[in-house]
C-alpha cells in the first residue's frame, strides 16, 4: 500500500466518525421541528418575524432537539441493539461510547438555552429546555418502556417547538400557540402508530409496549382515526383567533380531511398503513407552510 493511501484512509475514517456523531442528532427529525417552530413565528408576528429571533430559534431549536435525541440514543442503547432498524446505530454497534452521547446531549442543550435566551428571550429558552426534559425524562426514561400510551403523553415533547417559536416573537403563549401545540400533540399518534405498525416485530422483540404490540393493529387504527379527527378540529383554531387568513383555513381543512380519510381507508382496506405514515409527514409540512402563507393579510 502506498503512503498516499494512508491519509486518504484516515480522512475517510474521520468522515465516518463525524457522520456517526451527527446521526445521534437525528437531523431529519430536527429539520421538521425547526420548520414548525419557524412556521409558528410568522402568525405570531403577523408577517415576517425579526431575523435575529429566527436565527435564535433555528440554532437553539436545532441544538436542543439534537441534544435530546443524543440523550435518547444513550438511554435506549440496549433496546436499539435488539431492533433490526436501530442495531446498526453507532452506539449499539460499538462505534461510539454511550457516555459520549450523554455528554453531547447535555452540552448541546446548555448551548441551546444560552443561544435562545440571548437571541430571542428567556421564555423561548425555557420552553425549549422543557421540551428536552419531557422527551428525556417523561417519554424516554419513564413511559416508553412502561405503557402503550407512551407516544401519546410523551408526544408533548415534539409539540413544544411551535410554543418556542411563538414565545420568541411575543414573549409568551396564548390560545393560538396552544392550538398549534395541540395540533402536533393530536397528530403524533396517527403518525407514530403507523410507523409502529410497520415495524411492530422490532418492538415485540425489544419488549417495548407500543400500542400495536399491546392492543393489535385494528385497535391502533381506530384510535389513530380519533386523533386524526381531533387534529382536524384543532387545526381551525388559528383562523378563529384571527391569527391567519382564509387561505390557511381552506388548506388546513383539505389537508385535515385527507388525514382523516387516510385513517378511514387504513381501517377499511389493507396496505394503507404506510400511506398514512407518509401522508402524515406531508400533512404536517403543509399545515405549517399554510400557517406561514396565511399570516399575511389578503
Amino acid at each position: 500500500m502506498s503512503e498516499a493511501a494512508f491519509p486518504a484512509s484516515a480522512e475517510r475514517r474521520a468522515l465516518e466518525v463525524v457522520r456517526d456523531y451527527l446521526s445521534l442528532m437525528k437531523l431529519r427529525v430536527v429539520l421538521l421541528l425547526d420548520a414548525v417552530a419557524v412556521g409558528a413565528m410568522m402568525p405570531a408576528a403577523h408577517g415576517w418575524p425579526k431575523p435575529l429571533a429566527v436565527l435564535g430559534v433555528v440554532l437553539g431549536g436545532t441544538l436542543a432537539a439534537a441534544g435530546a435525541h443524543a440523550i435518547n440514543c444513550w438511554f435506549d442503547r440496549d433496546i436499539d441493539a435488539e431492533m433490526s432498524r436501530t442495531r446498526h446505530r453507532p452506539i449499539p454497534a460499538g462505534r461510539i461510547p454511550g457516555w459520549h452521547a450523554l455528554v453531547m446531549g447535555i452540552v448541546l442543550n446548555v448551548l441551546a438555552v444560552a443561544i435562545l435566551a440571548t437571541l430571542a428571550n428567556l421564555a423561548a429558552a425555557l420552553l425549549a429546555l422543557l421540551g428536552t426534559l419531557i422527551y428525556v425524562f417523561v417519554y424516554t426514561i419513564w413511559l416508553k418502556r412502561s405503557t402503550p400510551q407512551n407516544i401519546v403523553i410523551g408526544g408533548a415533547a415534539g409539540a413544544i417547538p411551535p410554543l418556542v417559536g411563538w414565545a420568541a416573537v411575543t414573549g409568551g403563549v396564548d390560545l393560538t400557540a396552544l392550538s398549534l401545540f395541540l395540533l402536533i400533540f393530536f397528530w403524533t399518534p396517527p403518525h407514530f402508530w403507523a410507523l409502529a405498525q410497520i415495524i411492530r416485530r422490532d418492538y415485540e422483540h425489544a419488549h417495548v409496549p407500543m400500542l400495536p404490540v399491546v392492543a393489535g393493529d385494528a385497535a391502533t387504527k381506530r384510535r389513530s382515526l380519533v386523533y386524526a379527527v381531533l387534529t382536524l378540529g384543532v387545526s381551525v383554531v388559528p383562523f378563529l383567533t384571527h391569527a391567519v387568513n382564509v387561505v390557511y383555513l381552506a388548506g388546513a381543512l383539505v389537508l385535515g380531511v385527507g388525514l382523516v380519510a387516510a385513517c378511514v381507508m387504513d381501517l377499511a382496506a389493507a396496505g394503507w398503513t404506510s400511506r398514512v405514515f407518509r401522508y402524515s409527514l406531508v400533512y404536517m409540512a403543509g399545515v405549517f407552510l399554510l400557517l406561514a402563507i396565511g399570516s399575511f393579510p389578503l
